[in-house]
């Protein structure tokens, strides 16, 4: 299973861990086929830690699940053999409370074990290390809430293969 995600910078192109998120990479699947994703940007982007993304309002807060009529949030998949254990590691951003994995997600830039048994890993970056690499580079308005100075946005997705096809209405 993999999805590309179509940026102002480049290309991101992921391969997904259905088998160990089902409902996470369903949640991120089903969102892509609806261009949920399509305009966002990403909103936050620390150098050597993450760029995270996929709030429809940009501004960090908000954001859907797929998952439920109400777009509640889910709680996370977590599989020991998963481990932020190095660069273009795909998972679900959530607020650190059970059940809060909806829309926003996150890259990692470097391994960073701080993060494991905290957030679903769903998948990995496959092809478009050049673009994260850019992404990485973009300078931020601040140091605190690490928000690039110019959009990197979502401009499209394309999904290679989709084992749910199934788009949110």
């Amino acid at each position: 299973m993999a999805v590309t995600l179509h940026t102002s910078l480049g290309d991101l192109k992921f391969e997904l861990y259905c088998e160990h998120a089902p409902v996470a990479c369903e949640n991120f699947l089903r969102l892509c086929a609806s261009d949920y994703y399509v305009n966002t940007v990403f909103h936050r982007n620390i150098k050597g830690f993450l760029v995270q993304g996929g709030d429809p309002t940009n501004a960090g807060k908000g954001g859907r699940s797929a998952m439920s009529e109400d777009g509640d949030g889910f709680s996370n998949e977590l599989v020991d053999s998963l481990k932020f254990s190095h660069r273009g590691i795909l998972a679900m951003a959530n607020s650190g409370k059970e059940n809060t994995n909806k829309s926003q997600f996150f890259v990692t830039y470097a391994k960073a074990p701080s993060l494991n048994g905290m957030y679903t890993i769903m998948g990995r970056l496959i092809s478009g290390q050049e673009t994260l690499d850019v992404m990485e580079k973009a300078p931020v308005q601040d140091a605190k809430k690490y928000r690039p100075k110019l959009d990197m946005t979502v401009t499209g997705t394309t999904i290679h293969a989709n084992p749910f096809a199934e788009p949110v209405a």
